[in-house]
């Protein structure tokens, strides 16, 4: 019984496959930063400013957001919120359990759209 060698796979096509890969991926993915959005985390303490004004509470739950107890779209919420308030206004923010954190973010980078507002998130 003759034992024949085995054949050699052809090396140089699958480094050209390896490489349209590697240039694929390349050229699809992107390499931006991601978005950072500032939060302050809600607290007792003498930073605590004092206000006339009565803050609106924002509770983001699975459903959606919620403005003082009444479901908002998440679109409406800071028109909602510049509606309710006539000077610049403090936002207590809470999301719940099963809340996403996409869409607390999303929550978040909407009401940074509201000028001079004072945003705290409670945990």
């Amino acid at each position: 019984m003759q034992v024949r060698p085995r054949a050699r796979l052809p090396m140089t096509s699958l480094i050209d496959v390896i490489f349209l890969l590697l240039l694929f991926f390349m050229l699809t993915s992107t390499f931006s930063r991601f978005g950072e959005i500032p939060i302050t985390l809600g607290g007792t303490g003498a930073n605590a400013a004092s206000s006339d004004t009565a803050p609106l509470f924002v509770r983001i739950t699975v459903n959606g957001p919620s403005l003082n107890g009444t479901n908002v779209a998440s679109a409406d919420l800071a028109d909602q919120i510049s509606e309710r308030s006539d000077s610049p206004p403090r936002i207590l923010v809470t999301a719940t359990s099963e809340a996403s954190a996409q869409s607390l973010a999303e929550t978040l980078h909407a009401l940074r759209a509201i000028p001079d507002a004072q945003i705290v998130v409670l945990n």
